[in-house]
């Protein structure tokens, strides 16, 4: 499995921004696609997951800090996930990490839950 990031880059504060994943190698219906993101010296956070099992409908999850915010979606072939942030303050500048599992139904419990990652793209809010 592959995970292919972009629209990072720096934008200001109370613009927008939308980030895009790509995967390739995901077989099973079943599977979560998210977004987490690291500042240096703390812990990956979860941003928001989008979670879609055997034709049910999909189950988005956000953190309590861009709920209203920003809006993860996902598309029609399931292999993309986007991350609409809207009104980006300073606080959410990080390196952005696209995750996905697959064969399960995540919780957005944790980082734990998700067992591919792609290699970030910054996103800088000035």
């Amino acid at each position: 499995v592959q995970l292919v990031e972009s629209g990072g880059g720096s934008v200001q504060a109370g613009g927008s921004l939308t980030l895009s994943c790509v995967a390739s190698g995901l077989n099973y219906n079943a599977r979560c696609m998210g977004w987490y993101r690291q500042v240096p010296g703390k812990e990956r956070e979860g941003v928001a997951s989008i979670v879609t099992a055997y034709g049910n409908g999909a189950v988005l999850y956000y953190a309590d800090s861009v709920k209203g915010r920003f809006t993860i979606s996902q598309g029609s072939d399931k292999n993309t996930v986007n991350l609409q942030m809207s009104a980006p303050q300073p606080e959410d500048s990080a390196v952005y990490y696209c995750a996905a599992a697959q064969g399960r139904v995540c919780k957005f419990y944790g980082s734990w839950e998700f067992d591919y990652w792609g290699q970030g793209t910054q996103v800088t809010v000035s």
